[in-house]
């Protein structure tokens, strides 16, 4: 399926919107104002999906029915286990872009070469990474890129390092898995992950949740 191209460069979004959570947290702006920009940001992203939801619900002919005992959590067991092997097996290849404006940039170059996008929060609640959330999960839709939502984010840190090099904690808030440079990924691992995004948007799960038990 041949991807549309975005409204304006997925960086240049995260940049002013951070541009403007500085400016007001700088200025001293009310609480109010802050809101106001984080709903016109949400409204936008919002409008974007809408869009997507309508057009992917046309074309999916599968039933709630259908589907209902496939999110059952002996699946969402295989589908963890699925993640941790693809996020295990694309490391090494260097398939793996982590932190929000690395992915940002990535995205914005070359979605095409993204086949997975991985959301991930602690406790906290941050509102400028919420913006980032919300952009980055209109751009996947846009593009057809398959997107999760994943907890436990120790468990993440376990699979990919968790540190760089000088012992530096990576961003792991935004993970991006990309295609290998002289391959496409033909992982029957990927396939299930892949197949669980496909079935939970029919069902309107349109960024399902996926837990990595501890291990």
């Amino acid at each position: 399926m041949q991807r549309r191209p975005s409204v304006r460069g997925f960086s240049e979004l995260v940049s002013d919107e951070e541009q403007r959570v500085s400016t007001t947290a700088g200025s001293g702006a009310s609480t109010h104002t802050h809101r106001e920009r984080l709903s016109s940001t949400q409204t936008y992203a919002a409008f974007t999906l809408d869009i997507v939801q309508h057009q992917t619900a046309r074309m999916c002919n599968m039933t709630f029915e259908e589907n209902s005992g496939e999110n059952s959590s002996e699946r969402m067991e295989t589908v963890a286990k699925a993640l941790e092997e693809v996020l295990s097996s694309a490391l090494p290849q260097g398939c793996i872009t982590v932190g929000v404006y690395e992915a940002a940039k990535s995205l914005n170059v070359d979605p095409d070469n993204v086949v997975l996008c991985l959301l991930a929060t602690d406790e906290e609640e941050d509102v400028a990474l919420q913006i980032h959330f919300t952009l980055i999960q209109a751009f996947c839709c846009e593009n057809d890129i398959n997107i999760l939502r994943v907890s436990n984010m120790r468990r993440l840190a376990e699979i990919l390092g968790g540190v760089k090099p000088g012992g530096e904690p990576l961003d792991l808030h935004c993970v991006l898995v990309t295609n290998p440079q002289s391959s496409q990924w033909k992982d029957p691992a990927l396939s299930k992950v892949n197949r669980f995004c496909r079935d939970s948007r029919c069902l309107d799960q349109w960024v399902p949740v996926i837990n990595l038990p501890d291990r």
